[in-house]
């Protein structure tokens, strides 16, 4: 079985969502977008793991960042899973994590660089917040925490658009774009933070807080989306950002969280509309 097969399967088990508007994209695009995805679903592992002690998580993200910023050519990446095993883990890591080498060398020569800075980057910012506890005390605090799980995330999409067809966004709608995402994330997610001992919200915010921390920034991904012309990005970012609407708008009702059978009605809906 090649690469490219495997990734999409891996993808598939790890999100049904994302997979499908990944699957649609053109040849090239798509395995772009699937290196990303997978490079930054493999480090996410890594920092939410239920049982993980936070010193193993600051030691496998390191150096998974490490291994990424030492090679020019793919070089070094399928040793990943060795480089991670060195570390004794006491649990087991995930299939995704483990293979986070292959995901990094499924990416087109002529834009692989820019995911693995992206990811390395990502994984270093992880480490941070694992070795702090995720300890968030503003809304500043929560700003960087966005920007470094999400917030980068809409920059490196932005990019991989620039390079795909030369698509050119505004930036800084990007960065909403990717916090709008997280901020629903936390909210529909803080019940579990709360039982793993952590918390997202800065002191003495509540969830309505929240929900509007979640909806400025969704105005700006709405902004950003609308600003993208018929093609390829606007088609991948339209199912992410009707998702969180629906699900922000089931978290105000009192719903923990959409259904399957609502998530993909959705997402056959914005499919049909192209």
């Amino acid at each position: 079985m090649d690469m490219r097969r495997k990734a999409l399967d891996v993808l598939r088990e790890t999100s049904r969502t994302f997979f499908i508007p990944i699957n649609g994209l053109p040849a090239g695009l798509k395995e772009a977008v699937a290196s990303a995805y997978l490079c930054m679903r493999a480090i996410d592992e890594v920092e939410d793991h239920p049982t993980l002690d936070n010193t193993y998580k600051v030691q496998v993200l390191q150096t998974i960042s490490l291994t990424l910023q030492a090679t020019a050519d793919g070089h070094h990446l399928n040793n990943m899973a060795l480089a991670i095993n060195a570390h004794q883990i006491p649990v087991p890591l995930p299939e995704v994590t483990l293979r986070v080498g292959e995901w990094a060398l499924l990416a087109p020569p002529a834009i692989a660089p820019r995911i693995w800075d992206a990811t390395a980057a990502m994984a270093d910012r992880m480490a941070y917040w694992s070795s702090c506890n995720w300890t968030i005390r503003t809304e500043a605090d929560l700003d960087r925490y966005t920007f470094s799980v999400a917030g980068s995330v809409g920059l490196l999409l932005s990019d991989l658009w620039a390079w795909y067809d030369g698509t050119q966004t505004d930036r800084a709608l990007a960065v909403g774009f990717g916090r709008g995402l997280q901020a629903v994330n936390i909210l529909r997610n803080s019940g579990e933070d709360r039982l793993r001992g952590v918390g997202f919200f800065p002191d003495g915010w509540t969830t309505e807080d929240m929900h509007a921390y979640a909806a400025k920034n969704l105005r700006m991904a709405d902004d950003y989306t609308a600003s993208l012309p018929p093609g390829p990005a606007l088609n991948f970012c339209r199912i992410p950002l009707t998702l969180a609407h629906a699900t922000l708008d089931a978290l105000r009702r009192g719903q923990a969280k959409l259904s399957r059978t609502q998530v993909m009605a959705m997402v056959a809906q914005l499919i049909a509309q192209r």
